[in-house]
């Protein structure tokens, strides 16, 4: 049997897990699903699933598991009936949680006699499967080598060492940084928005070059300050960028926008040039969270 063909469960038919069971089937799986709903099994029947009788019989039908959960309490509700039906099978879990969490479920799965990784889907449903999907997973690198090819199926597989809880803090942390990134542009948008200017327009500048060629080629260059623990700031310090956001401000008090986003930005900056970082460079920033 090649992984092309191979046996996968899938327990959770929320929109995610759907949609991982609809790519697993695409790609010539054969697949069974089991949901707390019956219901919505059909579309996926439809599709040539097979609908488990109950969870004994789904997690016995294959020895790769691919659950997708609300929660870490929720794996554990819905798995707990068939543990004995566990031993000897692997469960990916891509539900969200913290990586105490994680851990806490690797140890679970060990004392069932259950290989365990733990997983962060980092797309919507509707591309999952598609080219440019990423999957994130930590854990047992045996058994990532093991179900790497059938993992790719679902999306780009990551693995990002053995520790369980890693995945769970990566997708923290990226979507951390999604939602200071967003109100970023909101707020720019909303500043050039009061000149007139559909956001659809500025995303020319905003997404298509400054965020790449600017942002993120600065993140880049000034990465290995953070990890060096030296700021130094001759290209810009910490006091110039508190001149900058003042400009900021002032600006959008001017064009009627709200300035919650810069006075907030203002008082963090003011906190690190009050801790001694002024002449560093905004790098330094991360001293106050570390």
């Amino acid at each position: 049997m090649t992984d092309q063909n191979l046996p996968v469960t899938v327990v959770g038919l929320g929109p995610m897990g759907a949609a991982l069971a609809a790519a697993l089937l695409d790609r010539g799986h054969d697949v069974t699903v089991w949901n707390r709903s019956p219901g919505k099994a059909a579309p996926l029947v439809a599709k040539g699933a097979r609908q488990a009788d109950d969870i004994v019989d789904a997690v016995s039908a294959s020895r790769l598991l691919v659950v997708c959960l609300a929660d870490y309490d929720a794996l554990y509700s819905a798995l707990g009936p068939a543990r004995e039906a566990l031993r000897g099978r692997v469960v990916v879990n891509l539900n969200s949680g913290t990586p105490n969490e994680a851990n806490e479920a690797l140890r679970w799965a060990e004392r069932h006699g259950t290989g365990y990784l733990d997983g962060a889907i980092m797309v919507p449903p509707a591309m999952v499967g598609r080219p440019g999907s990423v999957f994130l997973y930590s854990g047992s690198a045996e058994v990532f080598e093991e179900y790497k090819e059938t993992l790719a199926d679902l999306g780009d597989p990551v693995h990002l060492g053995t520790e369980a809880g890693l995945a769970v803090l990566y997708n923290t942390a990226l979507l951390s940084m999604m939602y200071s990134s967003m109100n970023g542009f909101l707020h720019a948008a909303a500043l050039v928005g009061s000149a007139g200017v559909p956001a659809a327009e500025f995303t020319k500048l905003a997404v298509d070059w400054f965020l790449p060629s600017v942002i993120g080629q600065i993140i880049k260059a000034e990465a290995p300050t953070i990890d060096e623990g030296v700021y130094p700031g001759e290209a810009g310090s910490l006091e110039m960028n508190v001149t900058t956001l003042k400009h900021i401000i002032g600006t959008s008090q001017e064009q009627g926008v709200d300035t919650e986003i810069p006075v907030r930005n203002k008082e963090l900056l003011d906190r690190a040039v009050a801790a001694g970082f002024g002449e560093s460079s905004y790098y330094s920033v991360i001293e106050l969270w570390r």
